[in-house]
């Protein structure tokens, strides 16, 4: 983890690079797809956000756990907005629709003035960060 500066501009930059914001999904989707089959299941989802912990404990503290029951609804209802078709299984468009919204939606919260945060290493919101700094 690092702390980073960052604002809207950071982000929308970000994706405005084409290139290097799809090698970034692209590359983050491969690493996801453990059978490498193409398409990202609810197993393989569930196992990147129980990585995150960001479900698991409330911010970052365990002594607030959710229960396994509210765990499954939560991320059911994610996987369901990543699986746009509702086939049971998230291609790379759907994966990369989904991150380009959740990360647009992170820009207009943010707004245009810097923000202090503490990123994970490898995040989309880092790899915005170090796009901005060798730009």
């Amino acid at each position: 983890m690092s702390v980073e500066i960052l604002d809207a501009s950071t982000i929308q930059n970000f994706l405005n690079d084409s290139e290097f914001f799809n090698k970034s999904v692209e590359e983050r989707f491969s690493a996801i797809d453990s059978n490498h089959d193409g398409l990202l299941s609810y197993a393989e989802m569930a196992t990147e956000l129980k990585k995150l912990r960001v479900f698991e404990t409330h911010f970052g503290v365990d002594e607030e756990k959710q229960s396994d029951d509210e765990l499954a609804r939560i991320y059911t209802e994610l996987f369901s907005r990543f699986d746009h078709d509702g086939n049971g299984s998230v291609d790379l468009e759907e994966y990369k629709s989904e991150i380009r919204d959740l990360m647009l939606a992170i820009a207009n919260g943010l707004g245009f003035l810097p923000l202090q945060m503490v990123l994970e290493e490898g995040s989309f919101l880092k790899l915005a960060v170090e796009r901005e700094l060798v730009a």
